[in-house]
């Protein structure tokens, strides 16, 4: 059976409220998340996850099919695992709803990779960081694997340390020690079932980061490298980023 694609979309965002309706290039945030998923066309279904009832109504207004879930939750995982007790499916990708630049590719991939995994739980993605600025960001979660492609850490510091992190110089080409963390997981539907009932970690809560949580349980996320990038709308400066990037790519194709 295909996988199921849920997109989490919480309306009260810290930073930018409102954010899946924002405005990018014409459409909502979450619309150009949901086309772009949509693209990858593996999926039987699409659902936008989201505890707004203003969201649901856009979302069904461009064709998609949302889902209310509760206000409560504390993370994107916590979201889809409530999601997973009301589908059905083996496999469940989640694509964060602020990231319009998601490549169809790339969820393809993810998919053929991990539906051969035999002990992972989760699949995930990483690029090469190929400049100090990503480095020091703390929005750009790094990551670190072991031989076996599996997840060590994921941090908002620059992982693992090196003297090219010190170095107050702008360049490319960091090296291939440094990966960033692309946001996009694939779950063993069995595995989201049992995560409301772990304990949130210490270092998720350091960190910020919620798949620390799985780590601190002591189960696998698996890690693939993508040669795509993509640019989660997290401040201002981003969605600026952002709707420069849609205009170039709407003149590429005009």
């Amino acid at each position: 059976m295909n996988p199921v694609a849920v997109i989490p979309a919480r309306y009260g965002s810290n930073r930018l409220p409102g954010k899946p309706l924002l405005d990018l290039c014409g459409k909502p945030i979450i619309q150009r998340v949901y086309e772009r998923v949509k693209e990858a066309g593996i999926f039987s279904r699409i659902l936008v996850a989201t505890d707004s009832e203003e969201i649901v109504r856009r979302v069904e207004a461009f064709g998609g099919e949302p889902m209310l879930t509760s206000p409560h939750h504390r993370s994107g995982t916590e979201r889809i695992a409530e999601v997973a007790r009301r589908i059905v499916g083996d496999w469940i990708v989640n694509v964060q709803g602020d990231e319009p630049f998601v490549h169809p590719r790339m969820l393809a991939d993810l998919w053929e990779s991990f539906r051969r995994e035999r002990t992972a739980v989760v699949g995930t993605l990483c690029h090469r960081i190929s400049s100090r600025r990503d480095l020091r960001n703390r929005n750009v979660v790094k990551v670190v694997t072991d031989r076996r492609g599996c997840a060590l850490y994921f941090s908002r510091s620059a992982i693992p340390y090196g003297e090219v992190v010190s170095d107050v110089a702008e360049i490319d080409g960091v090296g291939a020690l440094w990966y960033k963390h692309v946001g996009i997981y694939m779950y063993r539907r069995s595995f989201l079932l049992r995560y409301p009932m772990l304990e949130r970690s210490p270092l998720e809560d350091a960190e910020g980061l919620e798949q620390l949580r799985i780590l601190e349980h002591g189960y696998e996320i698996r890690v693939y490298p993508t040669e795509w990038e993509t640019l989660g709308i997290d401040t201002e400066e981003d969605l600026l980023e952002a709707r420069r990037r849609c205009m170039a790519d709407a003149k590429k194709l005009s």
